[in-house]
């Protein structure tokens, strides 16, 4: 009892700092673009890493690792974090940050329809049913005329930029869902792939700053915003998560609780970033939830 106890703290944690995400994202895009966004917040999360690994004692593990292994944290780092991040945040940078955040928990939906064929598992017809309670709650979030309505002589006619980003920020579901079944595969220690990918993520950015010629040192609000989310998103909330799972008697037990991330979202992203939250977004974001859970449950 004591563990689980113990497991919830980790998971309440991990949690906690996932909700401000959303937030620390809209914000930090005020003073950066998306591509510096990812270059100094993934170079946080590898700093990150690498000290967790030397207080775990794990960096000898990275002496054995074989050709084959970095090969394949080459292909996981350009999923994630380079192509997932990127464009996500360029759908943030587009879109209300409670869509682009709404319509990125998409993704457990794709990563089942991925599984058919690529791991060859089998869906059912209630499987079928609760994607689409979950779709009717993505169309309800997208079809919110959030940037639809455009007053006359607009740049953007017809709402193609709010198009445009909800594409990014389902899109951006898809590159995690195709990391997740590939990491799936990875039997290596967590803590020390998870580095390796994004060493190989930050390379890919920095490439990628380099050949654009876009490269400056950021004003203090942008870096501080950077630092914030490569700690909290993409380094150290992990290791919480993964003692959360460790210390929890199931896995469902502890799992279940993400659920909660997104409607906290919804509060930081109303009284950090100031956004009025959409009936709609609650509405979709019930529906997807609904359809999610329904569909892990007769998974198990």
């Amino acid at each position: 009892m004591k563990l689980q106890k113990k497991a919830y703290l980790f998971a309440f944690a991990a949690i906690a700092c996932w909700s401000t995400i959303g937030s620390a994202f809209k914000i930090s895009l005020r003073w950066l673009s998306p591509v510096e966004l990812l270059f100094w917040s993934s170079l946080t999360a590898c700093l990150v890493l690498l000290s967790i690994l030397l207080v775990q004692r794990k960096l000898s593990l990275l002496r054995s690792l074989t050709i084959r292994q970095v090969s394949h944290s080459a292909l996981l780092g350009l999923l994630n974090p380079f192509l997932y991040y990127l464009v996500l945040l360029k759908g943030y940078d587009i879109l209300p940050a409670q869509e682009a955040g709404t319509l990125n928990y998409i993704w457990p939906l794709i990563l089942v329809l991925l599984s058919i064929p690529m791991l060859k598992q089998k869906i059912s017809v209630k499987s079928i049913l609760a994607i689409l309670v979950s779709f009717a709650g993505i169309m309800i979030i997208a079809g919110h005329p959030s940037m639809v309505s455009q007053p006359a002589g607009s740049p953007n006619p017809g709402g193609f930029m709010h198009v445009t980003g909800v594409v990014l920020a389902i899109g951006s579901a898809l590159f995690w869902a195709l990391y997740w079944i590939l990491n799936l595969k990875d039997k290596r220690e967590a803590v020390t792939k998870l580095f390796l990918n994004f060493c190989f993520g930050f390379f890919y950015t920095f490439l990628a700053i380099a050949l654009t010629g876009k490269f400056r040192i950021p004003v203090w609000q942008g870096l501080a915003g950077a630092i914030y989310i490569g700690f909290f998103e993409m380094g150290i909330t992990f290791v919480l998560w993964l003692n959360a799972l460790k210390f929890s008697s199931s896995t469902a037990k502890a799992s279940n609780l993400i659920y909660l991330s997104p409607f906290i979202s919804l509060i930081f992203i109303h009284f950090s970033v100031g956004e009025t939250i959409y009936r709609s977004t609650v509405t979709g974001l019930v529906f997807l939830v609904s359809g999610i859970i329904w569909q892990q449950y007769q998974k198990r």
